[in-house]
């Protein structure tokens, strides 16, 4: 802990524990909005697994391109001998136990399973200094990460011991090595502590464990973002931190009402946020923002108001007009919308993207009849609509759906929130291709500005950004040059 609180001082940064909360991160000096907080290379970390692309990624970098299979073990991918050489220490032992394995059972190996084991092996090299350690780079480091193991279920607990148990199997240690009970509780750590590795548009690509950033507590208005640069995990500000405060970063999605943000960290993270937008719930402030975001929109179209349960329970009285709206008529829009999303689903699932394009604007459809004009609900329909329509490659169509969006992001999001940076960033593309060039600068540099803070400015990502905006720019100052001699 002293090795860890030394490099830590180097940043900046202190770690303190408190009651109600455990260990938190504080600052030591004042932190500015885009100012990198912390850097991480993951203890260990491995590529998503799906079943459309079972085996699509780089084991080191997460890329997609020119990948080839690990002649020893047949289950790890590279995109070339860079990589590789870069995981080698610890794949070349990993490799050999894989190997082993049946090759029935292999298929049984999720990420999750790999990464423990992984975990496993990276302590043992370290131990006999074949992989070197640091303050920040230890297994000891992932010894207090809470595993909340009174808090979980029997069926969770049995389940954990049976991986474990599979673990073990892999591993094949001498049982004076393997310790089952460490094993299960070390999946329940992952569950609370580990990170979905992302790319620069937050498209998920792997998992990873970052002992050091897992410090790093949960707000529902965080001081802090989170982002990945390959592999390496990165806190930056997204507004400025005084000397001596906490920093935080968000765990769940934001964009909700405090009873669905607190639900979903009880359930994963096993904890009630006190934030000071959590704190707020019940006042009239957050019944309000709840009603909009995730409640029902007034009978009158030409209303915007928000509506709450009367006082007979009879069905909802809008706060602006006073119009009732019943609950039998809300209940049958709701049926219809089940109803279209399980077809919706199912053409997805079959890859039948203009019946689903059809399915989820009927779905659309209804929403704008039962929903807040910013509500939640409807804004994802429409991102799967815009989804859709961008494959395919239907742009006009999607630039309408990304610019119907953003109100809903503006209203839902902070300001500094790389979402808000991403949509202004999807709109300026489409809108350059579509030939709406000053529209585009306009989208792009609302982009720029956000994206600067939560990705920095030297990422490829950014410089890309940076140059398409720059074309941008230089396209309309020559037609308005044009115009001119005209």
């Amino acid at each position: 802990m002293e090795e860890l609180q030394k490099a830590l001082n180097d940043k900046n940064l202190t770690v303190s524990s408190l009651p109600e909360k455990g260990r938190c991160l504080f600052t030591t000096r004042d932190l500015f909005p885009g100012e990198v907080i912390l850097s991480e290379d993951p203890y260990v970390s491995v590529p998503n697994k799906n079943k459309e692309s079972p085996n699509s990624k780089c084991e080191w970098c997460f890329s997609s391109s020119k990948l080839k299979k690990c002649s020893g073990c047949h289950v790890v991918w590279y995109c070339g001998g860079t990589c590789q050489k870069l995981d080698w220490k610890l794949h070349s032992v990993e490799c050999k136990a894989l190997a082993k394995v049946d090759k029935n059972r292999v298929k049984s190996i999720t990420p999750s399973i790999r990464l423990m084991v992984k975990l496993y092996l990276r302590r043992k090299l370290q131990q006999q200094k074949i992989i070197p350690t640091t303050a920040t780079d230890n297994y000891n480091l992932i010894e207090p990460l809470v595993s909340h193991m009174p808090d979980l279920e029997e069926k969770q607990l049995v389940l954990y011991a049976q991986i474990a148990n599979l673990v073990a199997l892999i591993l094949q240690w001498p049982e004076s090595e393997i310790d089952i009970k460490e094993i299960a509780e070390n999946f329940s750590k992952l569950s609370c502590n580990a990170h979905s590795i992302c790319d620069s548009e937050l498209r998920p690509l792997g998992t990873g464990l970052y002992p050091v950033i897992s410090i790093i507590n949960h707000s529902c208005l965080p001081n802090s973002v989170l982002v990945f640069e390959g592999r390496l995990a990165v806190v930056r500000a997204v507004q400025h931190i005084p000397k001596g405060a906490e920093v935080s970063i968000s765990y769940v999605e934001t964009a909700g009402s405090t009873i669905t943000r607190q639900k979903a960290l009880r359930e994963q993270y096993f904890f009630s946020c006190t934030c000071s937008r959590c704190l707020k719930m019940g006042q009239v402030d957050d019944i309000e923002e709840s009603a909009i975001l995730e409640g029902y929109r007034c009978k009158d179209r030409r209303c915007n108001g928000f509506l709450l349960h009367d006082s007979d329970n009879k069905g909802f009285i809008c706060q602006h007009c006073g119009l009732l709206r019943s609950k039998e008529e809300i209940e049958n829009i709701a049926i219809e919308v089940r109803s279209m999303s399980e077809k919706a689903s199912m053409a997805i699932s079959s890859g039948n993207n203009t019946q689903a394009n059809s399915a989820y604007k009927m779905i659309e459809k209804l929403q704008l009849e039962l929903c807040h004009p910013y509500s939640i609900n409807l804004m994802r329909t429409r991102e799967t609509i815009l989804k859709i329509l961008m494959e395919l490659q239907d742009w006009k169509e999607a630039l309408v759906y990304c610019r119907l969006t953003i109100p809903i992001y503006i209203r839902a999001y902070p300001p500094f929130h790389p979402l808000v940076g991403l949509q202004y960033y999807t709109c300026g593309k489409l809108e350059w291709l579509l030939g709406e060039t000053e529209e585009a600068v306009k989208s792009l540099t609302k982009a720029f500005n956000v994206l600067r803070i939560t990705h920095g400015t030297k990422t490829p990502f950014m410089m890309e950004l940076l140059s398409k905006l720059d074309e941008a720019r230089a396209e309309v100052s020559y037609k308005r040059s044009s115009q001119n001699e005209d």
